[in-house]
């Protein structure tokens, strides 16, 4: 299995304190700082740039796996907010590394395959045809599990399962989150990418297959947190993200309202 060299991740329209990753360069002084799983990274830009130019309050936005931004968010002290798993953050609690705060359910992220957006898509719809069509696709790419990604790990279960493990990882690329595996797919480096589909919409809706086939099924519910005693224009921008607008712009791009089960994406 190779592991993919830094690559620049898919291009978005960015607010001017967005960050795709952690950088040493990244001034970390802003009065509101969010650290988020890339899965919500293309509403986030929009939202907060929205805020920015409504409020002047500048917001500086990290992106990362679940699981980093999670380590990320517990490590800076001065940190607004986090969105990332609700399992994440209610674990979180429970061995006291959040403490104080609110959570608020955003929306569900729902685990799905990409290819190319010009071409025939292979056929997932069962387990079957799901494994017929990674036994045939010739390069493959995930997030990497070690970093904490969630599409990445389940991936490796659903493998295990079909029985193709050894075979799949022979020809996968381990990319640093969802994001870096649709620039794979975009820049035709890889035939079938495995990540969120709220991702795959964001980069190229054109790209989607499709959610994995039945009993693989994989809906991660990610939520808001955030201390109870941020400031004002934090809670501001907290009644955004949470809002009606908000959740809009989040189902715009891939999110699903959570509890609400559906078959297709």
């Amino acid at each position: 299995m190779e592991d993919v060299p830094p690559i620049n991740p898919v291009s978005l329209k960015q607010s001017p304190g967005a960050r795709s990753s952690p950088d040493p360069a990244v001034d970390l002084q802003e009065d509101i700082r969010l650290y988020a799983a890339a899965g919500v990274k293309a509403p986030l830009i929009e939202i907060a740039a929205e805020f920015e130019k409504a409020s002047g309050r500048r917001i500086a936005l990290v992106f990362d796996t679940a699981g980093a931004v999670e380590q990320l968010f517990e490590s800076d002290d001065g940190a607004t907010f986090l969105i990332t798993s609700q399992t994440r953050i209610g674990n979180a609690e429970k061995t006291g590394k959040l403490t104080d705060g609110i959570t608020e359910t955003i929306g569900d992220t729902v685990g799905g395959f990409a290819s190319g957006p010009v071409g025939k898509k292979p056929d997932i719809s069962t387990p079957g045809k799901l494994k017929a069509a990674l036994l045939a696709a010739p390069r493959i790419a995930f997030s990497d599990p070690a970093r904490g990604a969630t599409i990445g790990r389940h991936f490796l279960k659903v493998i295990d399962i079909l029985g193709i493990r050894n075979e799949v990882l022979k020809k996968s690329r381990l990319a640093k989150d969802g994001i870096e595996t649709m620039h794979l797919i975009l820049a035709g480096e890889a035939d079938l990418g495995v990540t969120q589909i709220s991702e795959i919409v964001q980069a190229n809706p054109s790209a989607l297959v499709g959610p994995f086939p039945g009993e693989f099924d994989l809906a991660t519910t990610y939520s808001l947190w955030y201390r109870a005693d941020v400031t004002p224009a934090a809670k501001a921008f907290a009644r955004i993200v949470t809002g009606p607008s908000g959740r809009k712009r989040l189902q715009q791009y891939g999110l699903r309202p959570s509890g609400k089960r559906r078959n297709t994406p």
